[in-house]
């Protein structure tokens, strides 16, 4: 399960990068979404994958002794999935406000935009 969530992970940043390397914006933003969920991933596969009990020690025992979910992982993730979002919403409002002022979406038209203003 592991090898096959690095090998999407690796998808996810390659497919990720080649979209932003577009010219088009809104190939730019599909890729940094590509490339966030990557990253989420990423964390989530570095706290474990285990099916295990919550984190909590029992009174009686110092240390806890079966296997655990470690929280900090996916409280991480919870924190870049909600940053990441609000990221994209400004990206795809400012694409969309671009696209109105300029009347296209390709980078290397957007080159110029002294005569625009």
């Amino acid at each position: 399960m592991e090898f096959i969530l690095a090998i999407l992970i690796g998808i996810f940043y390659a497919s990720g990068l080649y979209m932003m390397l577009r010219r088009s914006l809104v190939k730019l933003i599909i890729g940094l979404i590509l490339i966030g969920n990557g990253a989420n991933l990423l964390i989530f596969l570095l706290g474990r994958i285990t099916k295990g009990l919550p984190p909590i020690i029992p009174g009686e025992s110092p240390v806890f002794l079966k296997a655990y979910a470690d929280p900090i992982p996916q409280a991480l993730i919870l924190t870049a999935i909600v940053i990441s979002f609000g990221l994209q919403s400004f990206a795809i409002v400012l694409v969309k406000r671009a696209y109105s002022v300029v009347k296209t979406d390709d980078l290397d038209q957007m080159n110029s935009t002294d005569q625009f203003s």
